[in-house]
């Protein structure tokens, strides 16, 4: 039981560390940390960690009888649908830009939308909650509904755009700022947000020198301290170093919107930024549902994987 309610309360925690941090740094509220002043906005944030816990306390407790692998694939599946929403987010905002970016180079997006729409969709503060954000919500309702992580389909958009590049360079003398930061912004994506899955189907690098030789109990063992230590260790320290103010490298263009410096490139470095903060949650949440998997392969339950195989080459 000890070690479910570790890795929901992790979890639960790491909820009441993004709310919080959208709370504070988008919404004006002062933080957490400001309880000791007495401030109730500060004591409400900060109750927010004991609600949270006592919340993953309350799941345990009534899922006593729930084997560790079945909250491994319950947890498994919550990132999924994270990084299925995080697919669809990426391919909807980077051709939704692109066509913005292509109709303003072309002197074509005034004619269609009128000049102050055209105007204001030059501006980053205006196209990034009035066009990305809702595309945002858009990709996550795709996700409710769709199986697949697109990984596959990723890769294959991102050779389609460089090939795009090449062909309008060479064929057509062609090029503009948005169709690189096209791919930059794919390619990003693709290599961020796989990575959890990559973990799940036990692709990543490993050396194996010793591991093969083990146990499968003493498999457990290493999976579930280096997911610890290790593992969940490393996200919480991009995601306090990034988020921890308001200046801090992911919130800082998140919060500015952040554009790169062509003119009439993509509108999407600030989400590039919060790529970051997509790799750290998913792979942390990852993560834990690798320690549960690990610890039951130390208990000896039934179903355990064969870490030997590796799905992906």
């Amino acid at each position: 039981m000890i070690f479910r309610l570790f890795g929901w309360s992790v979890l639960a925690v790491l909820a009441a560390y993004l709310l919080n941090n959208y709370l504070t740094y988008w919404q004006g509220m002062p933080g957490p940390e400001a309880y000791v002043s007495g401030d109730p906005l500060a004591v409400l944030q900060a109750g927010l960690y004991v609600v949270a816990i006592a919340l993953a306390a309350g799941y345990v407790q009534t899922h006593r009888d729930t084997p560790l692998r079945v909250d491994s694939r319950r947890i498994s599946d919550i990132n999924a649908f994270i990084i299925r929403a995080a697919f669809w987010t990426v391919l909807t905002v980077g051709l939704a830009d692109m066509v913005i970016s292509f109709l303003r180079v072309e002197g074509l997006l005034e004619g269609l939308v009128g000049h102050q729409i055209a105007g204001d969709l030059g501006r980053s503060q205006w196209r990034g909650p009035y066009v990305h954000m809702p595309l945002i919500a858009f990709s996550i309702v795709l996700a409710i509904f769709t199986r697949t992580l697109g990984f596959p389909w990723l890769a294959l958009l991102v050779v389609a755009a460089e090939l795009m590049i090449v062909l309008f360079r060479f064929i057509f003398s062609y090029e503009q700022a948005f169709m690189a930061d096209l791919v930059r912004f794919w390619y990003a994506a693709l290599f961020l947000f796989a990575s959890a899955y990559t973990l799940k189907e036990e692709g990543h690098v490993r050396v194996d020198v010793f591991y093969t030789n083990f146990s499968p109990r003493t498999k457990g063992y290493v999976n579930a301290i280096g997911s610890v230590v290790f593992g969940i260790a490393l996200c919480w320290v991009i995601l306090v170093v990034g988020m921890g103010g308001k200046s801090n490298i992911i919130n800082s263009p998140l919060l500015s919107f952040e554009t790169t410096q062509a003119g009439f490139g993509l509108y999407v470095k600030y989400l590039m930024a919060g790529f970051l903060a997509v790799f750290a949650v998913s792979m942390m949440i990852q993560f834990v549902s690798y320690f549960l998997d690990a610890v039951a392969d130390i208990r000896g339950e039934p179903g355990g994987r064969d870490h030997n195989v590796h799905a992906i080459q």
